[in-house]
């Protein structure tokens, strides 16, 4: 048995459905929360951490795309898979260009359905690396400028000094100065002359 440290959403008005992959997940380590709705799963997803969705695509109170869309304004990192015994293609197509990261066909094998999974955690830990790059702030190790990359693509903005970028970033001036221990060590120097 792995540990994943995942918790998993399971969505599905089968309760025969709901229980037996709900099984097979913990199994392969996942933390699994389990709704046989749509309105019961987003009000787990409001009071529990959640990093994938699986959901059936026809449900009576609110369908797999509905889900899909409300997950994704509650936190768009949630990675969602939809699950059908219909294989229609504008649905597919309508819940990738949504923002699901797949679609499967029911029943689905356990294997494919933990490949994809994977699959998409790691995706996300690639989104959260690039995240964490991009919010590191670039200091030239020689001039001291830092790229703003505010305004523009990332790795893209311009250099420019210091001052400039806290009073952008500040909305206040800067007035330089020195700081006690530094202006000690200037009094000091001027008196050792």
């Amino acid at each position: 048995m792995k540990t994943v440290n995942k918790t998993v959403m399971l969505i599905d008005d089968e309760a025969i459905i709901l229980k037996t992959m709900a099984s097979k997940l913990a199994n392969e380590g996942f933390t699994v929360l389990a709704a046989a709705t749509g309105m019961e799963a987003l009000e787990i997803l409001s009071r529990q951490t959640v990093h994938m969705v699986i959901t059936d695509l026809m449900m009576p109170d609110m369908n797999g795309i509905e889900v899909l869309e409300r997950v994704k304004e509650y936190n768009k990192e949630i990675a969602v898979i939809i699950l059908t015994g219909y294989g229609e293609l504008t649905s597919a197509v309508e819940a990738l260009r949504l923002g699901a990261e797949d679609y499967l066909l029911k029943p689905c094998d356990l294997n494919e359905l933990l490949f994809r999974m994977y699959k998409c955690f790691e995706n996300q830990s690639l989104k959260e690396m690039v995240q964490r790059y991009e919010e590191i702030l670039p200091i030239c190790l020689e001039c001291k400028r830092i790229r703003d990359d505010s305004h523009s693509e990332p790795g893209k903005g311009p250099w420019i000094s210091i001052e400039k970028y806290l009073t952008r970033k500040a909305g206040n001036h800067m007035s330089h100065g020195y700081c006690p221990e530094c202006g000690n060590k200037l009094l000091s120097s001027i008196d050792d002359l």
